[in-house]
């Protein structure tokens, strides 16, 4: 076996990012995709025989790295030696072997670790110590169908993972606006951050050759990246305020793109951004997925429910005067903003049925296994009421599906349920369309249409799963009342502008009705939480039996958000 002097090296930087659809974050290191290979060159002093010189090559990533683990690699030529290697190599018919020059095709595992790599290499028997050749970056791949992550559209993966720009979806489900976003996730040293996000992690710093290992698992890598973006308990990217006092930050509304808040981040040593709300720390999100290969999309929920005590009911208390004499831990949003990442769901399934979206979602509400992260939940599992199964299926199906059940609380403190709405939560579930900026309403991907016995179906199964007593669970309240009404817009809501609302009753008794209305109007923020009074009024209204649509007004000023009560 003849002892090869190494001249000199090509990694082909622009050829094979061009190739993994990396070019866009670099063309000066190499940037490639699990599952697919790559092109690297080699130049000897005299002929290179493939079927007897020595090459040897190492791959190494974190800590550690073993073969045990995934995270280290040998192999080379000639090909029989290696068959044991998980990364695999062959001779590229473009080498010209009797002068030297040879070329590697290179293909990782579909399931490798993602992150940074060392590669290295021996070009004989008796060297001792490999010689580096310098650094690679793996990343998920949407283009190979055995990896986790591959999207089989074309069109799809161009929107979920190449774009740069979108949209989200803010409002009310009556009044929707989009707002643009720059995602960039193919700016300079956005990769970097996202690894470095990855290596700060707490799972990582605490055992970091597991973690290493478990990046290459989208499943574990979207849940450590949703705990990230938040800050609330660990080194994470955002500080979450909703209280509308931003000193020592910036307001959320400041933000229209990832790479500031990230850059940010890094700059000050990992102490975090103030201030994002939901739709910052979904889009912040989204940008780390897609720059890590995960194809995503930013998602918005109107009337989102926000269930606190895991019954997948909210309730709200008022008192006989239509005030609210306590603050009831549940709440309905505006709107919510999560993310959806599209991968395979083996770890629940053994034919497929929970793989393809799922939703994750990085905004501090609740703790999932003891870290503020929520998912990723399959979004075929929240459809069909699969409450039973990770991550937090039962929180995302209360978000989209959760009965709401008003209380009338009493001065002796006991409370009567005297409404029940089965419909209102989860609205108008919207995202970005492929390829334009239309709007796509994704509301039957979460749940069956309300008021078919399909959807209560759901419903009453998933309360069964979560193991709530069914008449604490569905609030169901049978008797008719005497008296119905309901609020009407009159005039579209614009800040700053007077509203016109009519109150319309309706008697369904057989005796005549002396009504006392307390007109009661609060703010309300967008997450549902009352923020002062604004208006208190009380009137008096006979009803004859049986008197359909007697109609009442009210002029309220919108300087600032309202709720009507």
């Amino acid at each position: 076996m003849a002892v090869r002097l190494l001249l000199g090296l090509e990694l082909h930087c622009e050829k094979n990012n061009t190739a993994h659809k990396t070019n866009d974050i670099s063309v000066n290191r190499l940037i490639v995709r699990r599952g697919q290979s790559f092109l690297v060159t080699f130049d000897f002093h005299g002929p290179f025989r493939s079927t007897t010189d020595l090459l040897e090559l190492t791959v190494e990533t974190g800590p550690q790295p073993s073969e045990a683990l995934g995270t280290r690699s040998v192999f080379g030529l000639p090909e029989g030696r290696w068959k044991r290697s998980s990364w695999k190599v062959k001779v590229h018919q473009g080498s010209v072997l009797p002068v030297g020059s040879i070329t590697l095709d290179i293909t990782s595992p579909a399931d490798a670790p993602v992150g940074e790599y060392s590669l290295s290499v021996k070009t004989s028997a008796t060297a001792s110590v490999g010689s580096s050749l310098g650094k690679l970056l793996l990343l998920f791949n949407p283009w190979c169908q055995e990896d986790w992550v591959h999207l089989p559209e074309e069109e799809e993966r161009q929107e979920y993972v190449m774009r740069e720009q979108g949209l989200v979806y803010k409002g009310s489900d009556n009044y929707i606006s989009s707002m643009a976003w720059n995602f960039g996730q193919f700016e300079d040293d956005i990769v970097d951050i996202c690894l470095k996000l990855l290596d700060v992690n707490p799972k990582c710093l605490s055992d970091p050759a597991k973690d290493f290992s478990a990046r290459c698992n989208p499943i574990y890598v979207s849940r450590v990246v949703s705990a990230m973006i938040n800050a609330n308990d660990d080194g994470g990217v955002l500080m979450g305020r909703w209280d509308g006092q931003y000193d020592g930050g910036v307001s959320p509304t400041h933000w229209n793109g990832s790479v500031e808040v990230l850059r940010r981040w890094l700059k000050y040593g990992g102490n975090p951004v103030k201030y994002g709300q939901c739709w910052v720390f979904a889009a912040v999100m989204c940008t780390v997925l897609r720059c890590l290969g995960i194809p995503c999309r930013v998602v918005t929920n109107f009337q989102s429910a926000h269930d606190t005590d895991k019954n997948l009911t909210i309730d709200d208390f008022f008192s006989d005067y239509g005030v609210r004499p306590k603050q009831s831990p549940d709440s309905v949003w505006n709107y919510h903003v999560w993310v959806e990442a599209w991968m395979r769901r083996p770890d629940l399934s053994v034919d497929s049925l929970y793989d393809g979206w799922q939703a994750v979602d990085p905004t501090p509400q609740e703790k999932s296994t003891g870290v503020y992260c929520c998912g990723p939940a399959p979004v075929k599992a929240i459809l069909q009421g699969h409450v039973d199964l990770k991550y937090d299926v039962p929180f995302v199906f209360a978000e989209v599906n959760a009965d709401r059940v008003t209380w009338m609380v009493f001065a002796d403190g006991s409370k009567k349920n005297i409404f029940t709405d089965t419909v209102s939560v989860g609205q108008n579930i919207s995202t970005k369309a492929v390829g334009s900026d239309k709007r796509v309403d994704i509301t039957a991907n979460y749940k069956h249409a309300e008021g078919t016995e399909k959807e209560r179906a759901v419903y009453n199964q998933a309360v069964k799963k979560v193991n709530i007593p069914e008449e604490n669970s569905n609030g169901i309240h049978d008797d008719k009342p005497g008296v119905s009404m309901k609020i009407v817009e009159l005039t579209k809501p614009v800040s700053g502008k007077d509203i016109d609302l009519e109150l319309v009753l309706n008697s369904n008794d057989n005796e005549t009705r002396t009504l006392v209305i307390n007109v009661n109007v609060q703010a309300m923020r967008y997450n549902g939480i009352p923020s002062s009074q604004i208006q208190t009024e009380l009137k008096e209204q006979k009803l004859l039996p049986n008197q359909g649509r007697v109609k009442m007004f009210q002029s309220l000023s919108m300087s600032r958000p309202t709720m009507f009560n």
